[in-house]
C-alpha cells in the first residue's frame, strides 16, 4: 500500500440530517472533493464541502444543505 492510498469512504449521507456534517482526513482534497460531491448527486441530496483542518489534520468537511 502506498503511503498515499487513500482508503475506501462510505460516505453517511442515509444517515444524515440537513445541517449535520462529516469530516474525513485526506491528503487528496480535490479527489475527495469530487467523490463527495458524486455521491451526494447519486443520493440525490445537496452538500456543500469545503476543505479545512480539524485537529491540524487536512481534509474535507461536507455539510447537508438539502
Amino acid at each position: 500500500m502506498n503511503q498515499l492510498d487513500e482508503p475506501e469512504w462510505l460516505f453517511p449521507f442515509d444517515y444524515m440530517n440537513i445541517g449535520e456534517s462529516f469530516f474525513i482526513p485526506t491528503l487528496n482534497t480535490a479527489e475527495m472533493v469530487y467523490a463527495i460531491e458524486c455521491g451526494a448527486k447519486r443520493a440525490k441530496i445537496k452538500v456543500k464541502v469545503y476543505i479545512t483542518t480539524k485537529k491540524n489534520h487536512l481534509g474535507v468537511r461536507a455539510w447537508r444543505v438539502g
